[in-house]
């Protein structure tokens, strides 16, 4: 868990400092850091996903009204809070790890509404970790210039997954959308 904190410390540093913030200049100078849920060990899994028969693309809505495809690759099964839930897995051509949108039930209340997003790699052995300490807000979160997909019916969770990134807060916020 302590490789999660300082994973957390670089990205509030990028986001403070580097000209490739997703923030904009503005904002940068007022920014104190994002909200993160504390580290949880229990929503970290090891596991095989299970490939679909039919690896068939998909059509994804963007927050700006566009659609961008994707190969609905296979699907994670874990267990949360003892409910069996799963997700599916999206890969792109030239993309070293599966893309993983999803909402769950803290979306729109303690998380962005918009659901938020993992990268997920698989190793040699075909296994995954999926570990949503590390799930992360979309950058159209921090403002309109941005254009993120929204996650698909099939991976909205009706569990709540209370780790990684909460909606942000601050008084650079209040620049985002101006």
């Amino acid at each position: 868990m302590n490789q999660i904190i300082t994973v957390r410390q670089q990205k509030d540093d990028f986001f403070k400092k580097s000209q490739y913030s997703p923030l904009l200049p503005q904002q940068q100078v007022n920014f104190t850091g994002l909200n993160y849920f504390d580290p949880n060990p229990a929503l970290a899994f090891e596991l095989k996903p299970e490939p679909y028969a039919d690896q068939r693309h998909v059509q994804m809505q963007t927050s700006k009204g566009e659609v961008r495809s994707y190969q609905r690759w296979g699907r994670a099964v874990f267990t949360v809070d003892g409910q069996e839930v799963q997700l599916s897995l999206y890969f792109t051509p030239g993309q070293p790890a599966f893309f993983v949108p999803f909402t769950d039930s803290t979306s729109g209340t303690e998380t962005y509404s918009g659901g938020r997003y993992l990268d997920v790699e698989r190793s040699p052995d075909g296994k995954i970790h999926l570990d949503f300490n590390v799930a992360y807000n979309p950058y159209c979160v921090y403002g309109d210039q941005w254009n993120c997909p929204i996650p698909p019916a099939e991976n909205r969770l009706k569990v709540a997954i209370r780790a990684g990134e909460k909606l942000p807060s601050g008084e650079w916020v209040k620049e985002t959308h101006e």
